[in-house]
């Protein structure tokens, strides 16, 4: 891999705790319930998180094209890091709820300009090198936040689940606003209106498909509209120039399709496991071979990028998602660990396929829309997670009567229909098989941005 530089170090400390945040808070929130109150607010800490780190991702991204990555860069982990403060100090769940809104917002710019920053600062081969690193560290922390959280609930207290984000927060904060090397800004100015009825109208769906209710049908007939508002604007939040490039369209809609088959159906393995009677610990170790799948097929997918190309790796990837989740539809009557193998291939499918899509779609965009670029192709995949989601709880209906052999049922059907948005994922991506290969040193974005 690449020489990890100062800049890629704070990258990589800045990601991981923002990924951290998504897993790590979980075994705390009993604790925290008993000792604040809330009852009825126990799953907002979670939801809210996640809605701000999705839906502001685009504003990042853009933001950072137009006025410098640097100082987006920096605000974004001050953003974070304030919100782990005011969740730590928390004395209510309002108070709570209030941290995690902030954190959040800086939470999806962490995210979105660390994999902005690596497309600009790397050329093709070492670029993929890098974001496969970065989506290992992805996949580590979703590994670790849940035992991590625990321990520090057990042996210490509840607040240091945020505390614990604060030195590496500004040793990340240090390492990349020093040695960072910007490029000249753009004097021109983000479309404010537009960009937020845009977080507005995307909000409402993201929102409205995790709680189940009518806003999810208002955010759908919004976003048409708030996307056509916002391509109008002299800077637009996803310039309309992208999805006229094919690796662009491609990472888009394969990204959103395989987002809501992987997410989708990762929100009921546990389940699955339950109906089949296995206890709380194994529901939990089912998850493990997809997350370790994902992780490790990222790295692998670095290295063969250039060689066998874009075509080969994205198909094959969302192939392998297709087969994984196929295998886990007709898994009722099959052993566990068996389904674990089904899950250990989805979770390879999903390392090859994302990793190669948003590595080969960054080298073909100009420096001046890189980070909308990389914005647009990780808000699809958390939107289609969102979408996913409530189709198969549409199926599964886990609010319903169906135990045991039907709620098995049930969910086989689920996973079914994740196969089925995987293969409408392979179909997406056949036009690459006519692209050319892959330059190794290719840095189309790069302009004069680096580690100083």
């Amino acid at each position: 891999m690449a020489r990890m530089n100062p800049v890629t170090l704070g990258l990589v400390l800045g990601l991981f705790l923002a990924a951290l945040d998504t897993s790590v808070v979980a075994p705390a929130i009993p604790t925290v319930v008993r000792e604040l109150g809330g009852k009825e607010l126990y799953a907002l800490p979670f939801m809210v998180y996640l809605l701000f780190f999705t839906i502001t991702g685009p504003l990042w991204g853009r933001a950072s094209d137009l006025y410098g990555r640097r100082r987006l860069y920096l605000a974004s982990v001050a953003l974070f890091l304030l919100g782990s403060s005011l969740s730590g100090m928390a004395t209510s769940m309002g108070w709570l709820i209030l941290g995690r809104v902030i954190q959040g917002i800086g939470g999806g710019g962490v995210q979105t300009l660390t994999f902005t920053l690596a497309g600009e600062m790397y050329p093709m081969g070492e670029r993929a090198k890098v974001q496969g690193f970065f989506s290992g560290v992805w996949g580590i922390s979703g590994l670790l936040g849940p035992t991590l959280g625990g321990l520090l609930v057990h042996y210490v207290s509840w607040r240091w689940v945020f505390y614990l984000n604060l030195p590496f927060g500004f040793l990340a904060a240090y390492l990349v606003g020093r040695s960072y090397r910007d490029a000249p800004a753009h004097p021109v100015r983000l479309p404010l209106l537009p960009s937020l009825f845009f977080a507005l109208a995307s909000g409402l769906l993201v929102w409205g498909l995790q709680a189940r209710s009518e806003l999810a049908l208002l955010g759908l007939l919004l976003l048409p509209l708030a996307f056509a508002y916002q391509s109008r604007a002299e800077a637009p939040l996803l310039p309309l120039s992208l999805f006229r490039e094919r690796l662009s369209r491609v990472a888009f809609w394969g990204n959103l399709l395989a987002g809501a088959a992987y997410y989708g159906a990762v929100a009921y393995v546990p389940l699955f496991a339950d109906a089949r009677g296995a206890g709380p610990l194994a529901q939990g170790l089912l998850l493990t071979p997809m997350t370790v799948g994902w992780t490790t097929a990222s790295i692998v997918a670095s290295r063969l990028l250039v060689p066998l190309g874009v075509a080969r790796l994205a198909q094959g990837g969302f192939l392998l998602l297709t087969l994984g989740f196929l295998g886990y539809a007709f898994a009722g009557n099959l052993p566990l660990e068996v389904a674990g193998v089904f899950g250990l291939v989805a979770g390879v499918g999903m390392g090859f396929s994302m990793l190669t899509l948003l590595v080969s779609a960054q080298g073909g965009v100009r420096r001046e829309e890189l980070g909308a670029l990389t914005a647009a192709i990780m808000f699809a995949r958390f939107l289609g997670g969102a979408v996913g989601v409530a189709l198969m709880g549409g199926v599964v209906n886990p609010g319903g009567h169906a135990t045991g052999p039907a709620l098995v049922q049930a969910l086989e059907a689920a996973f079914l229909l994740a196969a089925g948005l995987a293969l409408l994922a392979v179909l997406v991506a056949w036009p690459l098989r006519g692209l050319p290969p892959l330059k190794p040193g290719e840095t189309k974005g790069s302009g004069e941005a680096g580690p100083g």
